[in-house]
């Protein structure tokens, strides 16, 4: 996925100068940290605008693949950025593990709850995530939920920012998130009400792992038993039918732990395992 090449147009430039006038208001902030589009570039302004007074903090459990965490450790370490990682424990919490469709509520309750704990330790004012103006689609808004409960703010929402806007804005900045593809946690490649283990999480992220191995950019892998449905981007099917590749592609899925692998002819789409 390739951001704008375009210069950014004075109003998203005014966006971004709100953006920054809000994080200067909050003098200290803790920001939920993934490593993806949208928290790295409200890392880069907050970071930009509020030095080692902005901290960013990094969830790191076992819904989250361990190549997602070192890209996200890696980037903070070159821009300079202040990074805390926490360990989360939703796979305690039997409302995360029965996936009944609250599952992100029980997630980001996990994540606030460690974060409120850091700030109070640490005397941060304000706890912040990446969500974007794209998000008040989600007709749920399980997150939302939590953060409303745990007083964090959407900094970017604020501003009015979705993902194409910061796309642009953080390739004017080099961010090599700029073009990265949209990512969620691994539990979201089970169906709603089936139940969530780390047996079975850990097989979805092998699973990926064999696709990123291959080349591929967007994919997932969804859960399905010893079913493991492939999803690419419908540009690169063609490449998934290369015999070669999808030799390599279904022989590392088995491995993985799968009886049977198919490749889902749609391809990629969010929310395909709802």
């Amino acid at each position: 996925m390739k951001p704008d090449t375009l210069a950014p147009s004075d109003e998203l430039l005014e966006k971004e100068d709100r953006l920054r006038e809000d994080l200067r208001e909050y003098g200290s902030i803790a920001i939920a940290y993934s490593g993806g589009v949208d928290s790295s570039y409200l890392a880069e302004i907050a970071h930009e605008v509020l030095g080692e007074a902005a901290t960013l903090v990094l969830a790191d459990s076992p819904s989250i693949p361990r190549a997602e965490v070192h890209e996200a450790r890696e980037l903070a370490e070159e821009r300079g950025w202040n990074l805390h990682v926490v360990e989360t424990h939703e796979f305690d919490d039997e409302g995360y593990l029965r996936n009944d469709g609250k599952r992100c509520y029980f997630c980001k309750t996990a994540l606030f709850a460690r974060m409120r704990q850091f700030a109070e330790e640490n005397n941060v004012k304000v706890l912040a995530y990446g969500a974007i103006v794209d998000d008040l689609a989600d007709p749920t808004r399980w997150g939302a939920t939590a953060a409303r409960e745990y007083a964090v703010v959407a900094p970017l929402q604020e501003a009015g920012l979705s993902k194409d806007e910061i796309r642009p804005l953080s390739a004017r900045r080099g961010l090599p998130t700029a073009s990265k593809p949209a990512f969620a946690c691994l539990a979201s490649r089970f169906p709603t009400g089936t139940r969530v283990t780390r047996e079975d999480i850990s097989k979805v992220e092998q699973a990926e792992e064999v696709l990123r191995a291959h080349g591929f950019r967007q994919y997932r892998a969804r859960h399905h038993g010893n079913l493991c449905r492939i999803e690419v981007d419908p540009a690169d099917i063609p490449k998934l039918l290369d015999s070669e590749i999808r030799h390599g592609v279904v022989e590392g899925v088995k491995a993985a732990g799968y009886r049977f692998v198919t490749m889902d002819l749609a391809g990629y789409r969010t929310g395909s395992s709802a």
